[in-house]
């Protein structure tokens, strides 16, 4: 017995030992509208986020992360692709059409998952999915193994809100947010809160897939709304005198003890130190709706200054980051797909021309300077513009323009651009360059209902075929 305890203890050892050369474990995690300082590592006294401040203390925050876009669908979209989702049209909020194969992520486009099956990656999708309900575009379709979550841009919280059997019941576009989970194909009777039910299936998912490498890609719906809140967690947030800031915080705090679960889950099964874990929010906050707060930051959620694409932003791999470290250069989250590629040595395989940048060198200290010269955004529904350097940020409004300096002006109070000629030309020039790749919109947009319904009056008969 005790030759057979020392071998066991020798190939633990050798196994912890040759781990940095085996296949990173990688976990995506979004949260959903939270404010930019509603986090602790952005200094939050009020709402308290010690799980997702792990992630924080055990590897890198992006002082300057940033969102590809400023509302959620399109953002999704960027994340997903590593592309800026202009290149393929997708800079709107998709309808709930579950007949309708082009109202969503476009199947020229690769996912992550997709790369990742290249190598052997077990994949699953958990929560919001926000990019496509037609049957060609859920996530089993998008290269994902497994699917637990819901397809359109929000959901109800409590399991007795959720009367819709499924999408063939669906006559409008809220329905979405009733509609029982989905369940690798299926619909099914959930019994707990659902931040609570998304957090349990996730660390599921880790616990039967921890000998083999995976890509996890948690996409949690809080705390967007309906502000929705459990008992429990409302009792933790008491010291919040608001009634609805109580309730996003609560949220987030269901959240936040989803994603200690996780973290456990990982070091339980000995896999943390070879697991790369990212955390940030798919948006700014949109403070007079869901409370949330931006800090110093202007703007909310659909704005194109900071408070809409600069967001919370952290990543851990003990592997190879190092812990508490800052990083101050201008990143974005079409990043993760590069990186993530490169940690999975799956480079080979992407098939698309890509935006993002693998971020590894640049935190390990092998490459210097910024990982990118300039990043871009553009509504054209909106027409706003917006390109910024690794300082200067510019922007226009329609007729109105800015210049701001963000290294010294973080929430855009000084518009200077009658002191900055030069940078204002360069910048404006830059960016046209990039607009000339970039293409309109190929969708209607979520306030286009009406108009979309006239033009498509079988948007809800045998609503995806969900049950043929």
């Amino acid at each position: 017995m005790t030759r057979f305890l020392y071998i066991a203890i020798l190939l633990n050892l050798f196994s912890c030992g040759t781990s940095k050369n085996n296949p990173p474990n990688v976990i995506v995690i979004i949260s959903d509208d939270q404010g930019y300082a509603d986090v602790g590592f952005h200094g939050s006294k009020e709402i308290f986020t010690p799980n997702i401040d792990r992630i924080a203390k055990n590897g890198v925050v992006f002082s300057e992360g940033y969102v590809s876009y400023a509302v959620c669908s399109p953002s999704r979209a960027g994340l997903i692709t590593g592309r800026y989702q202009n290149r393929f049209g997708y800079t709107r909020n998709i309808l709930l059409a579950p007949n309708d194969s082009l109202m969503g992520l476009p199947l020229s486009e690769q996912t992550i998952s997709d790369v990742l099956n290249n190598v052997d990656y077990k994949t699953k999708a958990i929560g919001k999915w926000h990019l496509g309900a037609h049957k060609s575009l859920v996530p089993e379709k998008r290269g994902f193994d497994e699917f637990f979550g819901f397809l359109i841009g929000g959901h109800r919280y409590f399991p007795e809100d959720l009367t819709l059997n499924d999408l063939t019941e669906a006559r409008r576009q809220m329905d979405g947010y009733i509609t029982k989970i989905y369940d690798n194909g299926k619909r099914i009777n959930t019994k707990k809160y659902l931040t609570e039910e998304l957090s349990d299936n996730a660390v599921k998912f880790i616990e039967d897939n921890s000998d083999n490498p995976f890509f996890l890609y948690l996409s949690y719906n809080a705390p967007h709304t309906p502000l929705q809140a459990t008992t429990r967690d409302l009792e933790r947030n008491k010291h919040i005198d608001i009634e609805k800031r109580q309730t996003y915080a609560a949220m987030v705090s269901s959240m936040d003890d989803g994603i200690g679960l996780i973290l456990d889950k990982l070091e339980q099964k000995n896999i943390f130190e070879n697991t790369i874990v990212f955390f940030f929010s798919d948006n700014g906050g949109v403070e007079w709706y869901n409370f949330s707060d931006n800090g110093p930051l202007r703007g909310i959620k659909g704005d194109f200054f900071e408070g809409g694409i600069r967001v919370p932003f952290t990543m851990q791999w003990p592997n190879k980051i190092k812990p508490g470290t800052i990083y101050d250069k201008p990143i974005i989250a079409l990043d993760i797909f590069a990186t993530v590629a490169s940690a999975a040595k799956a480079e080979k395989y992407i098939i698309n021309e890509i935006d993002g940048v693998n971020l590894i060198p640049y935190l390990s200290g092998k490459k210097s300077g910024s990982p990118h010269e300039y990043l871009y955004w553009k509504n054209p529904d909106k027409d706003i513009d917006v390109i910024r350097d690794d300082r200067y940020k510019y922007l226009r409004i329609k007729n109105d323009e800015y210049i701001f300096d963000l290294k010294n002006d973080i929430s855009e109070e000084s518009n200077i651009i009658d002191l900055s000629k030069p940078i204002y030309d360069r910048l404006k020039s830059k960016f046209k360059l990039w607009e000339k790749d970039m293409i309109d919109p190929v969708f209607m947009d979520l306030g286009m209902g009406k108009e979309y319904n006239k033009l498509n009056p079988d948007r809800w008969i045998q609503a995806s075929q969900e049950k043929q």
